[in-house]
């Protein structure tokens, strides 16, 4: 009985287990589990194209989730190939779950294409290596460094600027897509605020970390075998390839910076700081280094760029809002001014836009964890081995939590902070909670602050008749089709 035919013993029992309380599941199939019919459902939804005034994205993003949750309830358990794993879509449940205290853990990777990608940093490290890695990363994101980044961040919108009047060919109105724009500032951001480099240096990184990413995105959709990652299939050698192209291009960068008289205090000049340290439990090996430039590179680039692509969405279909935005921060950081730190943190109505936006079209739409143990939390006994999904996305329009206005976009419910915004407290998850929330996440809202600042200052939105609205998960929230926006400069005859 291998477990390439059949699903292991333990996870057999835990489906026992988990019957007893809840008599109704997806069918296991033989070593397929539900991916056959998780992949049906997900293709057949791509097909589908909604209106772009709903935020109703769920069904078309998780179809599988949609209709299970339509037979067995909120709670359900599934078959991930072999795998057990129970959605919970419980607020309180998923606090518990994501908190370290109530014995669950990252979910273990296996896939090779996994840490090709993110590397073996924060994101998926654990136990005494986390918190040294955490404690050594920390003096990165303090206040007064962040502060300090607002002026490269507007540096390198005003490079993505001068590429768009060079593409408008003298057009007063530019059609950009702004999916592809974002995601090349943001590379450009996170290479000059994180690693002191451009996004020019780290051009071949960029790209290869893309080319990763879709072999990523593809591999979820299939059983994986374990031993064949060591094969020299076509498909592990392109792998192989790209990932010693993404570690020769941050060696690079690094051996670049080693040989500055000072590290600096960025991000890649603590880690450098931590390698020649002396003192027990700060410092890190160069491998681990170049972990950390993966994961940093590819989630403080991904994520931000994600954010502000829905942001400009929505903007664009509430022209209302896109107003109120634009004469708060004429008021606070004037019609032509560079923002800076302290205007940017005046500008209270862009903070519960961001909010919003992040709450209707999170980048990170779900979170998986793996039990340790045999647990019980809230009525629900998971036994150890278990794998549980928390999904955000469906959470985060929940209308027991939210209201029955829950899929509008309303920013003012967030006006008395987050705490305030919901029927439960802190019901936002778009960082995730507990320990291993995002440690960038107070970067990442003065970044898509300070951007959609200086944009506004200078342009009007509209939505192309091109966009077709259609949300798709790709590890993390994507427009499908891009997102084509028209951009009409406030002062047309200078084209800013």
């Amino acid at each position: 009985m291998g477990s390439l035919v059949d699903p292991p013993l333990a996870a057999v029992d835990a489906v026992k287990k988990i019957q007893e309380t809840r008599n109704l599941s997806p069918k296991y199939k033989i070593w397929y589990g539900n991916i056959s019919e998780m992949n049906k459902m997900k293709e057949e939804a791509n097909l589908l194209v909604l209106d772009p005034k709903s935020n109703d994205i769920f069904p078309r993003v998780f179809p599988h989730y949609h209709q299970w949750m339509s037979q067995y309830g909120q709670t359900f358990l599934y078959w991930n190939g072999t795998k057990p794993t129970i959605y919970i879509s419980d607020p309180e449940l998923a606090k518990q779950i994501l908190s370290s205290k109530f014995g669950f853990t990252i979910i273990p990777v296996k896939r090779p294409e996994v840490f090709i990608l993110f590397g073996k940093g924060l994101s998926f490290i654990q136990g005494d290596d986390w918190v040294r890695h955490r404690r050594i990363l920390n003096p990165a994101f303090s206040m007064d460094r962040l502060k300090a980044m607002t002026k490269p961040v507007v540096e390198c919108t005003l490079r993505m600027f001068d590429e768009w009047r060079k593409q408008s060919n003298g057009e007063v109105v530019i059609k950009m897509d702004m999916d592809k724009e974002f995601h090349k500032l943001t590379a450009d951001i996170i290479a000059t605020t994180a690693f002191g480099s451009s996004y020019e240096e780290g051009i071949e990184l960029c790209r290869s970390q893309t080319e990763l990413e879709k072999f990523y995105i593809t591999s979820l959709t299939k059983v994986f075998i374990p031993g064949t990652q060591y094969l020299p299939t076509p498909t592990n050698l392109k792998l192989w390839e790209l990932d010693k192209k993404v570690k020769n291009s941050i060696k690079r960068i690094i051996d670049s910076r080693s040989k500055c008289e000072t590290y600096g205090d960025d991000l890649l000049g603590v880690m450098l700081k931590a390698e020649k340290s002396k003192e027990h439990g700060r410092q890190m090996r160069i491998d681990e280094i170049i972990d950390e430039c993966k994961n940093f590179y590819y989630a403080g680039q991904g994520t931000t760029s994600i954010l502000l692509t829905w942001t400009m969405m929505l903007l664009s279909l509430h022209q209302d809002w896109q107003e109120k935005l634009r004469e708060e921060i004429f008021n606070e950081c004037g019609e032509d001014e560079i923002p800076d730190s302290d205007t940017i943190s005046k500008l209270n109505l862009m903070n519960m836009v961001l909010m919003e936006s992040l709450r209707l079209y999170g980048p990170v739409i779900k979170m998986f964890r793996d039990a340790t143990q045999d647990m019980k939390i809230g009525n629900l006994e998971i036994p150890k081995g278990t794998s549980v999904i928390v999904p955000f996305l469906k959470m985060h329009t929940d209308k027991a939590i939210w209201g029955e206005d829950a899929e509008q976009f309303k920013p003012l419910r967030f006006e008395n902070g987050i705490s305030q915004a919901a029927m439960q407290p802190n019901a936002l998850l778009a960082f995730s909670t507990g320990p291993r929330a995002c440690i960038a996440k107070n970067f990442a809202m003065i970044e898509a602050k300070t951007v959609v600042t200086m944009i506004l200052q200078r342009f009007r939105l509209s939505l192309s008749p091109e966009y077709k609205h259609t949300p798709v998960d790709h590890f993390n929230l994507f427009p499908q089709y891009g997102l084509p926006v028209m951009l009409l400069p406030l002062d047309s005859s200078s084209q800013q």
